[in-house]
């Protein structure tokens, strides 16, 4: 079956996500990263690209993205495969790093941007990391050019401090965001997520699963997750802590 088209955005802007290949680790150590910045960061500075937001995580990438004179497919082939060639030097290995096809979606409101780019940086929290751990946040309050600030900052003032101040609030509000992310699954939605909650922890509320014993209460938990709800989505309908769900 051919692949369906790659959906074109009007205004050039996208949000990309990159994996790798059967969901496999893509960095290992503080070079890995350091390294796929290098590559990312030297060719926004060649012109092909501004570069809006980014978060690097173990097996995949997310990037907010604006593409100029070259297309986005040719931006992220150059860029993988630089980094790929170097990786597979490092760890003496030979084929294939990313799944070939990376995944994409127009960006063409304000408001889509905006929660895209909170999306993209507070990719690390959802984990139990820091909205500073390798995502593009602290470069908006470096400002040393590896990202391009000034187009999300001018959306909350034109005076930088009182845009910087704007950012960092909205950036770190909570939120229940979801746009495209390395598990493939449908998203449940809560009517389904609270039928296998009560089924697995064999429960009539929900919420009944605070009287259960942490034991019992993580390995439930695991089986949650397992099925497909989300973190967030698992502390909604219980009423359990988001950590305590994270860490079960």
């Amino acid at each position: 079956m051919p692949r369906a088209e790659r959906k074109g955005s009007k205004s050039g802007v996208y949000h990309v996500m990159i994996r790798g290949i059967n969901k496999q680790c893509i960095f290992h150590d503080d070079e890995d990263y350091l390294t796929f910045l290098d590559r990312l960061i030297r060719y926004k500075k060649d012109g092909d690209f501004e570069l809006y937001a980014y978060c690097l995580m173990n097996n995949h990438v997310h990037l907010l993205l604006r593409e100029k004179e070259e297309a986005i497919s040719s931006l992220m082939k150059k860029i993988t495969v630089s980094f790929v060639y170097w990786y597979n030097n490092k760890y003496e290995r030979t084929g294939h790093l990313f799944q070939d096809r990376f995944r994409s979606e127009p960006i063409e409101s304000d408001a889509h941007l905006l929660t895209v780019a909170r999306y993209i940086h507070q990719n690390p929290v959802k984990i139990g990391r820091s909205i500073n751990n390798w995502t593009s946040y602290p470069d908006y309050f470096k400002n040393d050019g590896a990202v391009d600030t000034d187009f999300l900052l001018n959306y909350f003032s034109t005076d930088r401090n009182e845009a910087l101040r704007q950012f960092s609030l909205f950036m770190n509000e909570k939120n229940s965001d979801s746009y495209i992310d390395v598990n493939d699954r449908k998203r449940l939605t809560d009517t389904e997520a609270e039928i296998i909650i009560k089924k697995i922890g064999n429960i009539i509320l929900c919420q009944d699963i605070h009287l259960l014993d942490k034991k019992e209460r993580d390995n439930i938990l695991q089986n949650i997750k397992k099925e497909g709800a989300s973190v967030r989505q698992i502390a909604r309908l219980t009423g359990l802590n988001r950590a305590v769900v994270l860490n079960a």
